[in-house]
């Protein structure tokens, strides 16, 4: 999907290499709030770095199923979000996402994941999907529940950053269970 209308003030579309200098700038702008989280923030040192990232994902895109967008909020350059190591075997994805600091606490990573969530349960025909966040970020974890998403437990040491190794949290949703959390929804008392 070229773009996703999340709502009135949220758009995602998918990202392509014109998006190299808003990437680059706002991770270089960010690097306090982002580079706490995020391994790839220190890696990114000038804009090539964001072209090759952008490149890399073009190069994949059909083979992987592995889909990034760039988020737009009231038509400013908000952050980034998509779907990683997707496996189409056990049809399974990730969702990973980073917001600019001004842009965190409107609900913008939570209405854009719900969009994805929709497109990878079905269109990508995918029957789980991850997200997973370093042990502490507590509003990356927030996101994942208010989602309805279960926590597994702790991926021990599983992210390296500054040559140290990290704990992540594991969250996961289950098609069957986003189904569920429709159909009761739907039959709620407050929409009859």
């Amino acid at each position: 999907m070229q773009s996703i209308i999340v709502s009135n003030e949220i758009l995602l579309e998918r990202i392509e290499i014109r998006d190299a200098p808003s990437i680059f700038y706002a991770i270089n702008q960010n690097r306090s709030h982002l580079g706490r989280w995020l391994p790839f923030v220190g890696q990114t040192k000038e804009i090539r770095d964001s072209e090759n990232f952008i490149n890399n994902v073009i190069l994949h895109r059909d083979e992987t199923l592995n889909e990034v967008y760039t988020i737009w909020f009231k038509g400013e350059f908000s952050g980034t979000i998509g779907f990683h190591n997707t496996d189409r075997v056990n049809e399974k994805t990730e969702i990973g996402y980073w917001l600019i600091a001004q842009m965190t606490g409107k609900g913008i990573i939570t209405r854009s994941c719900k969009e994805l969530i929709g497109l990878a349960f079905e269109m990508m025909r995918m029957n789980r999907i991850t997200i997973k966040c370093a042990a502490g970020n507590a509003a990356s974890e927030n996101v994942a529940l208010r989602l309805g998403f279960s926590f597994e437990g702790i991926e021990r040491n599983g992210e390296r950053f500054d040559n140290q190794f990290y704990d992540l949290k594991v969250f996961s949703l289950l098609k069957g269970e986003h189904d569920l959390n429709k159909v009761q929804l739907n039959n709620s008392p407050e929409r009859r």
